[in-house]
């Protein structure tokens, strides 16, 4: 099982997903107005068969790699997913949520991107991620930004929340940047 230690603070750490890891928790989370309010699964209603086919896939497809998000302390606290990768331009995208709404705002998100991020350039070889939020998950943003992410672009009116129409935030770092 892949492990991905922070280097610059031990207390968060990444695993590959594993069907242990699909629990009523988890389950949970994803059904949470508040976490998922910007997640496209709150669209449907997430159940242990659910969620453990979308685990089931994740495995047997091997073109994306999804993480769990652990703190030595609070065990697993969400996900992060390097999606949509075209080797042959070297791109890919991140997507997470913390679920443990407990660790919100302890900056576990960024750490956890830090670390995707370096697996990404250092492990599958990319050259560019990208990773996109609704424009009012001010969290995700900052978190993007603050592990050295650059505004890439707005795409206007793009999602519809709460009825009403809002911008979608595009944000990159690419390997040559620190």
């Amino acid at each position: 099982m892949v492990q991905l230690k922070n280097k610059h603070n031990g207390d968060v750490f990444l695993q590959y997903i594993s069907l242990n890891d699909v629990n009523s928790t988890y389950v949970n989370w994803l059904n949470d107005p508040q976490v998922n309010q910007y997640l496209e699964t709150r669209f449907q209603q997430q159940t242990l068969s659910s969620v453990t086919c979308f685990v089931e896939d994740i495995l047997a497809n091997h073109s994306d790699h999804l993480f769990t998000i652990r703190s030595h302390l609070n065990g697993h606290i969400g996900n992060i997913k390097i999606g949509g990768i075209n080797k042959h331009h070297g791109v890919g995208y991140i997507s997470l949520f913390i679920g443990d709404k407990t660790v919100w705002g302890k900056g576990y998100a960024k750490q956890a991107i830090q670390l995707v991020s370096d697996y990404a350039f250092n492990t599958l070889q990319l050259r560019k991620l990208s990773a996109r939020a609704y424009q009012p998950n001010i969290g995700s943003t900052k978190a993007f930004l603050s592990a050295g992410y650059k505004h890439e672009g707005i795409f206007k009116d793009h999602f519809v929340l709460h009825g009403k129409s809002c911008d979608l935030i595009q944000v990159c770092l690419f390997k040559s940047e620190p």
